[in-house]
């Protein structure tokens, strides 16, 4: 499930093995996720049995649906070996602009397509900045990070959107369901499904890895680097976009700095799963795992009542462990690599 590229570009029997480690690798990264879910859920549930009620698991699946779609759209940006921090300020900015639109007699297929659209060009700009003027991308989403809260809090004006404002199908969309199960966390899933099979079937998919795995190889390879990371950043923007839509359909009442703080947990969700930070290694598999993970330490806490200051922690000495992991794995990799070209005579 990780890192298909990795293994498709190589092309010597040293590498294709080195590749296939590092797949093994990052399965066994993936069902370590699995059996931490299961130890916290287990224990959780033996100390609070309403942990896993059935209102328990649907706040779950809910505040994991949000989470999921930004980490989809981050791990496309990370493993191309950029990262993007304007993801948060993206949300709040389509959650509030398209409220407004609504609140002003809009109607609904028009503000969907409003949002998207606002979110495509928010990472339109950073891609541009990032894979044609090649400013580094941490300081471009940094910086478009502030101006679009800056943007948020001019069209907000200290105003609130409330539910009232909002059409009825839209409150509907964020809190309904279909068989029982939300209609929030289904939008997530298939997004990350589909994802997933374009970067593990598709050449152009499969060349987001290798411009991670190293750049200059993959420009002299013949692949369009600019215009794969321009593409990673519309991505990125675009489900953040159709992240700001879910975020105003599931909670109604929106001011202007709605997620604010979300990028860094964003980018804690896709390292913990296992897409490194370095690029071109990872799965939207595993960084819904991540966001999965990090949404129920979260909820776990809550019940628990623990203070909430320790999610905070927990996060970043999830996020320093994920990155040192990665570095040892890195190091690993290398030194195999070296010993199957000695044994290859390369």
């Amino acid at each position: 499930m990780s890192g298909p590229g990795v293994a498709a570009e190589a092309a010597t029997p040293a590498a294709r093995g080195a590749a296939g480690s590092v797949a093994a690798i990052l399965r066994a990264r993936e069902l370590s996720l699995v059996a931490a879910l299961v130890v916290l859920i287990g224990v959780t549930t033996a100390v609070n049995g309403n942990f896993l009620s059935a209102q328990g698991v649907t706040d779950i699946l809910l505040n994991t649906s949000i989470l999921l779609l930004l980490a989809v759209g981050q791990s496309a940006v990370v493993i191309t070996r950029n990262i993007d921090l304007s993801v948060g300020s993206v949300v709040g900015l389509v959650a509030f602009a398209v409220g407004d639109f609504y609140a002003a007699g809009g109607g609904l297929v028009p503000g969907l397509l409003l949002g998207v659209a606002v979110g495509a060009g928010c990472g339109l700009v950073n891609g541009l900045l990032v894979s044609f003027l090649r400013v580094p991308a941490l300081v471009v989403t940094l910086g478009t990070l502030y101006v679009i809260q800056g943007v948020d809090h001019y069209i907000a004006h200290g105003r609130q959107i409330n539910a009232v404002d909002l059409p009825p199908s839209l409150l509907h969309l964020g809190n309904g369901a279909v068989l029982g199960v939300p209609y929030l966390p289904l939008i997530a899933v298939l997004v990350m499904f589909a994802f997933g099979h374009y970067l593990r079937s598709y050449p152009s998919g499969r060349e987001f890895y290798a411009i991670g795995s190293s750049p200059e190889a993959a420009r002299l390879a013949g692949v369009p680097v600019r215009r794969r990371v321009l593409t990673a950043y519309l991505i990125s923007g675009s489900l953040a976009g159709v992240g700001g839509l879910l975020w105003l359909a599931r909670f109604g009442t929106v001011i202007a700095d709605s997620a604010n703080g979300w990028e860094l947990t964003v980018v804690s969700a896709v390292v913990v799963g296992g897409v490194a930070i370095t690029g071109g290694v990872g799965s939207v598999y595993g960084a819904a795992l991540g966001a999965l993970l990090l949404t129920t330490i979260g909820g776990a806490l809550v019940v628990l009542r623990v203070n909430p200051f320790w999610e905070q922690a927990i996060t970043g000495a999830l996020l320093l462990l994920a990155i040192s992991v990665d570095r040892v794995l890195a190091l690993r990799v290398a030194r195999l690599l070296r010993r199957r070209n000695v044994r290859h005579g390369s």
